[in-house]
């Protein structure tokens, strides 16, 4: 086995890692990851994952308002909005107001915009391959399940609001937690 490669059942993770302890791990690692792999043509993973998602979106015929793309990407409203202003201002993106709601604002990646976050998908396409190589592969059934979970995650209802105390295990205080 190659230095950095786990089997499976062993990790550098502790065996009493809770879920959401290791989602986190696993959001911090891919964040790092490509905010690294995105540094060098001049953007943030925020940013790339705001142009990636105008670059589908566009592929798919849409213009997406500012609200639209937050709702897609999972980002707050105000911070996308802050988002396409800097990469307007870099001319990576043009923001217009919609002509049926001038309320809203439409986001579009400029020539050079397409240009950067086609380079930047190849980049993080091939950070992709890597992350899920111990799963059989971009393409195995293991990574397809690992999408299927991910998305049934993803949909399900969560409110912090919700008081959780009752059902709180005095074992899991015992587990890290995040």
């Amino acid at each position: 086995m190659s230095k950095g490669s786990v089997s499976k059942g062993t990790s550098k993770v502790s065996e009493k890692a809770t879920p959401g302890f290791l989602v986190w791990r696993l959001s911090m690692k891919w964040r790092v990851a490509v905010d690294r792999a995105v540094a060098p043509l001049g953007l943030t993973h925020a940013q790339y994952s705001l142009m990636a998602s105008l670059h589908g979106m566009h592929r798919d015929g849409e213009r997406p308002s500012q609200r639209r793309l937050a709702d897609h990407t999972g980002l707050e409203p105000l911070y996308v909005s802050k988002l396409a202003r800097a990469l307007e201002t870099s001319g990576l993106l043009e923001r217009t107001r919609d002509p049926r709601d001038p309320r809203a604002v439409q986001l579009a990646l400029t020539e050079q915009g397409h240009e950067v976050t086609g380079r930047a998908i190849k980049v993080v396409q091939g950070l992709l391959r890597q992350l899920l190589a111990p799963l059989g592969g971009l393409d195995s059934p293991r990574a397809r399940e690992f999408s299927a979970d991910l998305a049934t995650l993803l949909d399900a209802p969560l409110d912090p609001s919700i008081d959780h105390v009752d059902s709180v295990d005095t074992r899991d205080s015992e587990k890290e937690q995040s």
